[in-house]
């Protein structure tokens, strides 16, 4: 049975999708899987502050000890929120990034927000597959959130981030005019620094079970496809043999 104090959180955490963290100040674990940069036009009429932070496995092992040590959580209660979390990022299928920025003076406008950010790995480009449509709409103050790319490539549907060395995020300095002297925007996450294991515990069982029952479903529906399929060949192979006895009878 989760507590009071823990089902606020939950309920928290599921209305924003995925709580930003990313603007702690404390935890040196957290901070070192941030990047941040500030620019602004030479006029001084519009001036940004972007940050990312990486969702690697040390960082949400962090996230997850930080905001249970913060809460007061049992394991019971930190075993939920681990869950709730990582089903979120959906870690199995993308690679998740925060974005923070604070737009000051002439507003910001970024739509289409996924034509101005890159994710490169191994010297490939990729687009996000999904992020925050809230970055489509007009930018002034603060505005955070999700981003995501794709985890496994298209074309040979390998994990992109196997055997990588590295992973970068580029904001094209066309989203913004306090970026075009500065030019493109290039952070890069030395991959070996992630030291980090997400895995164990009921959270993570939980997901496999998660991802068996969403597998064991595909699996049905290419059955009944198949099934379809076989019973109109089976039906045309009637009706052909069927023909040709008719014929061979005259």
């Amino acid at each position: 049975m989760l507590t009071r104090r823990f089902t606020a959180s939950l309920i928290l955490l599921l209305a924003m999708c995925i709580p930003s963290y990313s603007a702690d100040k404390e935890d040196p674990v957290l901070r070192a899987w941030s990047h941040e940069t500030s620019s602004q036009t030479k006029e001084g009429d519009q001036s940004i502050r972007l940050r990312a932070t990486y969702y690697s496995n040390e960082y949400i092992e962090a996230l997850i000890a930080s905001e249970a040590e913060k809460n007061l959580w049992t394991a019971d209660e930190m075993e939920n929120y681990k869950y709730t979390l990582l089903k979120n990022l959906n870690l199995g299928e993308t690679i998740a990034f925060h974005i923070d920025m604070y737009v000051r003076g002439i507003p910001m406008y970024a739509q289409p927000f996924d034509k101005h950010i890159t994710m490169m790995v191994g010297g490939k480009k990729y687009s996000p597959v999904d992020y925050d449509r809230r970055f489509n709409f007009k930018i002034l103050g603060p505005r955070d959130g999700m981003v995501y790319f794709p985890r496994y490539d298209d074309k040979t549907g390998k994990e992109i981030l196997a055997g990588a060395r590295d992973v970068r995020l580029i904001f094209d300095s066309s989203i913004s005019h306090a970026l075009a002297e500065q030019g493109n925007v290039i952070w890069v996450w030395d991959l070996a620094k992630d030291r980090g294991k997400i895995a164990g515990g009921r959270a993570a069982d939980r997901l496999e079970a998660d991802r068996l029952i969403k597998r064991s479903n595909k699996i049905d529906e290419e059955r009944e496809a198949l099934q379809k399929k076989l019973d109109e060949l089976n039906k045309e192979y009637r009706e052909v043999n069927s023909r040709i006895d008719e014929l061979q009878s005259n």
